[in-house]
């Protein structure tokens, strides 16, 4: 029977190794072992990843306090805590915004694991995703002010302008402390423009139902947790739009780079020559005029499905 420390620390080990597993997959337009962006490589995500880790285990701890009674969810500090580890974040590396979206995904994932019995380590996804929702449904306005705060010590490229509570206004979040604006209620109002709010509430729908399963079969058929990352990528790639290019050079060039992704797979991905060398021409161009095209939400997407893999028991 596991201690309460060590279950929390579990968990945070969990959900560190899925980030150093997911950059260590050579996924086209993003960084990893060898390549990266001007300012940002490798290095940058291997510090993040260490950084974050003692705030999972804090998530974690958080949610088995719900679980014995000692706290309610709304005293959880979901928000607080995403803003903690975005801070730490910047503070072990100098390579700018590298787990904003994961770090946004990965709290109340962990949360929701510290809520939830496990067998040995392995937890009962589904067991789990009920609990995700109560955590993510549970959130404050505090939360929401302390998220705002996060975004704004991250400093990611390619936010716009909301329609609505923008982050870089300085009245919106006099309103949501004002008006008592929930962190859930604010993502809700993101969502339609947003994938990350979009998984948020609506209870991680493209990451249970598509990617996690995507990544499993891969995982099944390959055997190797590279390429079963890099095809489980262009299938999300290829199904959702990536919402970070979009925000940053329309929607149309996102259904664009969605369309590539399938031609990719259609061709046999990493499995045929064509396949490779379609990839190769693919991830060059989605290199080309600054990163714009980088798929980053994508990458938190499969981020999460790795995740959800590693605590139900995937070991590399």
């Amino acid at each position: 029977m596991q201690s309460s420390f060590d279950k929390a620390t579990h968990i945070a080990q969990c959900l560190e190794l899925a980030i150093l597993l997911e950059v260590s997959a050579d996924k086209p337009g993003n960084v990893n072992l060898v390549v990266g962006f001007e300012d940002t490589d490798h290095v940058h995500f291997l510090a993040s990843a260490v950084a974050a880790s003692p705030l999972f285990r804090l998530a974690a701890e958080r949610g088995l306090a719900v679980s014995r009674g000692e706290i309610s969810l709304e005293e959880v500090g979901v928000g607080r805590i995403i803003r903690d580890c975005v801070a730490e974040i910047g503070s072990w590396q100098s390579g700018g915004n590298t787990l904003l979206g994961t770090v946004l995904l990965f709290v109340p994932l962990a949360v929701a694991a510290g809520m939830t019995p496990s067998e040995e380590g392995f937890f009962q996804l589904s067991e789990l995703r009920l609990n995700l929702k109560r955590v993510v449904e549970a959130t404050t306005p505090e939360d929401a002010v302390a998220v705002y705060e996060a975004i704004r010590i991250a400093k990611p490229s390619g936010l716009g302008k909301a329609p609505d509570l923008d982050v870089n206004d300085s009245t919106s979040t006099e309103r949501i402390l004002r008006e008592r604006i929930t962190l859930y209620k604010v993502f809700q109002i993101a969502a339609p423009y947003d994938m990350i709010c979009s998984e948020w509430v609506n209870n991680y729908p493209v990451i249970f139902d598509f990617a996690y399963p995507r990544l499993t079969r891969w995982l099944k058929e390959d055997g190797n947790i590279n390429s079963a990352v890099v095809h489980a990528f262009l299938e999300v790639l290829a199904a959702y739009p990536d919402t970070f290019i979009a925000r940053k050079v329309g929607m149309q060039k996102a259904r664009e780079v969605s369309a590539m992704a399938e031609e990719i797979l259609k061709n046999g991905g990493l499995k045929t020559p064509a396949g490779r060398e379609k990839l190769r021409l693919f991830d060059a161009f989605l290199r080309l005029d600054g990163n714009n095209l980088n798929p980053g939400t994508t990458a938190d997407i499969i981020a999460a499905a790795i995740a959800l893999a590693v605590l139900n028991g995937y070991r590399p």
